[in-house]
C-alpha cells in the first residue's frame, strides 16, 4: 500500500468506523472495519485519490464516486495489513496532536442511509416541522420526524451537470412559501455547466413541487470549480447569491474584483418584481449597466453563508486558495479582497498589497493538513446548546473539525470525522450537521463524564 502523505486513522465514534483523514489533496475516505479503541483493520475499500468538491486548485478531474458508483470491498492479505498499520504508527503523533482539547458538543445521527451526496438541509418556514434535504445530483428530499420520504419533493437530475463542485447546490423557500409555494434553486445546467438560477413551485400534494421551471438567471462559468451555490432570503425579503470566482486557480480572469462580471460576488435580487426579477434600489451598482446584480464582490468561492435570525448579520465562509480559510460579515458594497487578499494576507502581490478600500474579514484559519476548506454555518439561536448561543458555528471538509468564534478566534467544539458539506437550521433555531458521505446529524450538548 501506498501510503499518502499525513494520513492518520481514527475510529469515528459518530460514524461507528474508522476512516483515514487526508491532505490538501484528501484521499476520498476510506471507510475501515475496525474495533473501537484498537483500530483493527480487517477490510477497506478501493478509492480513488481525488480533490474534495470545494477544495482549491484547477479543474478537479471526474470523480468516480459522485457519478453514483459504489464502492466494493476487498479483503487484502498480510502485506496490505502490515503496511497500513504501519502508516497507522508513523503519523500517530500527527493525530493526536489534531485532538482538541476537549468535546463541548456531540452529535446525535439523525439520518444514516438513504441519501446520495447530501449537500444542504434546510427548513421552509411552513410550521410543517419537515427538514429539506438537497442532493448533489439534483434531488430535493424531505425528512419528516426522522423518516426519509421515499419519492422527491423534487427531482432535476436529468438538467443537472453532476460531479466535482457542479450540481445541484442551493435551495432558498419564499418567506411566504406556506401561502404561495414557491421555491428557488441554485444548481449548474447540462450541456454546458452554466449557473442557474430558477424557481420552482409546490404541486397540490404538499410533498412534491412541480417540474415547471421559471428561469430566472443563467451565468456562464469558465471553469467547472468554484461555483459557489448557496442561495437565500434574507431579512429585507430579497434573494441573496453566493458565486464563486468562475473557478481554475488563483482567479486568473481577476473576476472577484471586477465590477462587469456576477463571478466571486454576492448578488442580492428581487423576486417579486421585475421580468424575470427586479434590482433592489440600494444595490451598490443599482444604476450601473452592468453589475447591478452585486451587493458585496472579491470573494473566491463562498460555498456557505447564512443570515443571524436575531440580529440580520450575513455571514459568509469564504474558501481559501492555499493557505487561509476565512469567515466574513458581509455588508452591501464592501470589498472582499480576494484575489489581492487570501484571509489577511497578500496573495496578488504575495507581499506589499494595498488593502485600501477593502474589508478583511472577521476571523481566518491556516489550511494545513488536515484542514482543506471552510463550510460555512450559522450563528446558533437555539436553546440545547446553552453556552453556544450566539456564538457563529462552521466547520472543515476535510479535517471534520466543528469549530465556533466565540470571541473572534476559532476553536474547536468537536473533531468529528465527517465530510461536513454544509450545515442547516430548524425552524426552532437548532443546528445540524450534513456528512457529504450521506448522513444527517444533530448538534447536541456533549455528555458529562462521571
Amino acid at each position: 500500500m501506498v501510503c499518502p502523505i499525513n494520513v492518520a486513522i481514527r475510529y469515528n465514534k459518530v460514524t461507528k468506523r474508522c476512516a483515514i483523514l487526508g491532505t490538501r489533496e484528501h484521499c476520498a475516505p476510506i471507510p475501515l472495519l475496525c474495533k473501537e479503541g484498537k483500530g483493527e483493520v480487517e477490510a477497506v475499500t478501493k478509492t480513488a485519490k481525488h480533490r474534495t468538491p470545494w477544495t482549491r486548485g484547477s479543474t478537479p478531474p471526474s470523480l468516480p464516486l459522485q457519478k453514483g458508483g459504489t464502492r466494493q470491498p476487498f479483503l487484502f492479505g498480510s502485506f496490505f495489513a502490515i503496511s497500513l498499520l504501519f502508516c497507522l504508527i508513523a503519523h500517530q503523533a500527527w493525530a493526536l496532536s489534531q485532538q482538541p482539547p476537549a468535546e463541548r458538543i456531540a452529535l446525535a445521527p439523525v439520518l444514516t442511509r438513504g441519501l446520495v451526496q447530501p449537500v444542504l438541509i434546510g427548513h421552509a418556514g411552513d410550521r410543517s416541522n419537515r427538514l429539506f434535504i438537497v442532493e448533489q445530483p439534483g434531488r430535493i428530499r424531505i425528512l419528516r420526524k426522522g423518516a426519509l420520504q421515499t419519492s422527491a419533493f423534487l427531482d432535476i437530475s436529468d438538467r443537472v451537470d453532476f460531479g466535482g463542485e457542479m450540481g445541484l447546490l442551493g435551495l432558498a423557500f419564499h418567506p411566504r412559501f406556506a401561502k404561495n409555494g414557491r421555491f428557488f434553486v441554485n444548481y449548474t445546467r447540462k450541456p454546458d455547466g452554466a449557473t442557474v438560477v430558477a424557481e420552482y413551485r409546490i404541486s397540490q400534494n404538499s410533498e412534491h413541487a412541480l417540474r415547471d421551471e421559471r428561469t430566472l438567471m443563467v451565468i456562464p462559468q469558465p471553469y467547472s470549480n468554484h461555483n459557489g451555490g448557496m442561495a437565500e432570503f434574507g431579512p429585507d425579503g430579497y434573494l441573496y447569491i453566493a458565486m464563486g470566482d468562475g473557478g481554475a486557480g488563483g482567479d486568473p480572469g481577476n473576476r472577484g474584483q471586477n465590477p462587469d462580471t456576477l463571478l466571486g460576488k454576492i448578488l442580492r435580487i428581487d423576486v417579486d418584481q421585475g421580468d424575470p426579477y427586479g434590482i433592489p434600489p440600494d444595490n451598490p451598482f443599482a444604476g450601473q449597466p452592468d453589475g447591478r446584480e452585486i451587493f458585496a464582490l472579491g470573494f473566491r468561492n463562498p460555498w456557505r453563508f447564512s443570515f443571524d435570525r436575531q440580529t440580520g448579520r450575513l455571514w459568509v465562509a469564504d474558501v481559501g486558495q492555499n493557505q487561509w480559510e476565512e469567515i466574513d460579515v458581509v455588508e452591501a458594497g464592501n470589498n472582499y479582497g480576494w484575489r489581492i487578499m487570501e484571509g489577511n494576507h497578500c496573495f496578488l502581490p504575495p507581499r506589499g498589497c494595498s488593502t485600501t478600500g477593502l474589508t478583511l474579514p472577521v476571523a481566518e484559519y491556516r489550511n494545513q493538513s488536515p484542514s482543506c476548506a471552510v463550510t460555512g454555518g450559522y450563528v446558533y439561536r437555539g436553546k440545547r446548546v446553552d453556552f453556544l448561543r450566539g456564538t457563529y458555528v462552521f466547520g472543515d471538509y476535510c479535517s471534520g473539525r466543528i469549530m465556533g468564534l466565540p470571541d473572534g478566534q476559532p476553536q474547536v467544539l468537536l473533531a468529528s470525522g465527517l465530510r461536513i458539506s454544509s450545515f442547516g437550521e430548524d425552524e426552532a433555531g437548532e443546528l445540524y450537521v450534513v456528512d457529504h458521505g450521506g448522513g444527517i446529524y444533530k448538534i447536541t450538548p456533549a455528555r458529562t463524564k462521571k
